[in-house]
């Protein structure tokens, strides 16, 4: 198991939040990561970390690219072209730093080299997306880069 399919599990356990099955399915994840390596549990608090869920939003489906799936994982530089809200599309250098499932789906939450400062990405509006060679560190997700405030919003949690 790896730390990004122990996160997956995790976001999928809280559609389950309410259900008579909530306990039972986080009883699983606990025992999962029992077994994981210390390295890819922190690695995987670490990601469940910086996604996010606004309450009472289903954020459905999204086609996310697997490039922009595996530089989150990982850490890599993304080359992509985004087209705004009116269609205008920029190319853009964004480092990955999490997620955000809200009302009107989903949003990849990155530093923009371009804008030099966070930005929300939907994700159904990245296109021509590569990864370049370049690992950037990992930046801090400050709450104020989820615009969203704060009492309508949960991280995912990997851990009890």
């Amino acid at each position: 198991m790896t730390p990004a399919e122990a996160v997956a599990i995790a976001v999928a356990l809280h559609r389950l939040d309410g259900t008579p099955f909530h306990d039972a399915a986080r009883t699983a994840l606990h025992k999962l990561l029992a077994v994981m390596p210390a390295a890819d549990v922190r690695r995987a608090e670490d990601l469940a970390g910086r996604i996010h869920l606004v309450h009472g939003a289903d954020p459905g489906p999204a086609p996310v690219s697997p490039t922009v799936v595996e530089a989150f994982t990982t850490g890599r530089v993304l080359d992509i072209a985004y087209a705004d809200r009116f269609g205008a599309t920029t190319r853009r250098l964004i480092e990955p730093a999490g997620y955000l499932g809200g009302p009107h789906g989903w949003y990849l939450l990155a530093w923009c080299r371009l804008r030099e400062g966070m930005r929300s990405f939907r994700v159904d509006r990245i296109h021509d997306v590569s990864a370049t060679p370049e690992v950037a560190d990992r930046r801090p997700l400050p709450d104020c880069a989820i615009d969203v405030p704060g009492h309508l919003v949960t991280r995912v949690a990997i851990a009890a």
